[in-house]
């Protein structure tokens, strides 16, 4: 679409405020008079209801949310092991590699893959399929 083809009523002047009293505009410049939202940085915050109860605050609460209660633990396969250039598996060498988050505070290793090497493994959670693979390769579990 062009700028000649564009329908009439399409682009709308710009109301002109504070520019006189002859449009409108002007004086308080569609404000109204006193107040906080004649002034300068005024802004609701949302929800704001003139001092009046809000409805949020009225409605009781329902139901329950566990994530607040829950403890986040990053998950990392066996197969993955193999981006270590050591054989120690702990929450710093994973952080290190680049297998986990660096902000993670609790990580679980999954029996997903196989061991190729001994690794000497403490972490806080371990999967018994992990265990068993970790303890075949000759590798040992601190707990």
């Amino acid at each position: 679409m062009k700028e000649n083809e564009i329908p009439a009523g399409s682009n709308r002047k710009k109301r002109c405020i504070g520019r006189g009293e002859g449009n409108g505009h002007g004086k308080t410049s569609g404000r109204g008079h006193k107040g906080a939202g004649s002034r300068s940085g005024y802004s609701l915050r949302a929800g704001f209801e003139g001092g009046q109860m809000p409805l949020f605050r009225k409605l009781p609460q329902r139901g329950f949310n566990r994530t607040r209660f829950q403890n986040p633990c990053a998950t990392v396969n066996l197969y993955e092991l193999d981006k270590l250039s050591g054989d120690k598996v702990d929450l710093e060498t994973l952080k290190e590699a680049g297998l986990i988050r660096s902000n993670s505070n609790a990580v679980k290793l999954l029996g997903s893959g196989e061991v190729t090497k001994a690794f000497t493994v403490e972490v806080s959670k371990l999967s018994k399929s992990a265990k068993q693979k970790i303890e075949a390769a000759g590798g040992s579990i601190k707990e």
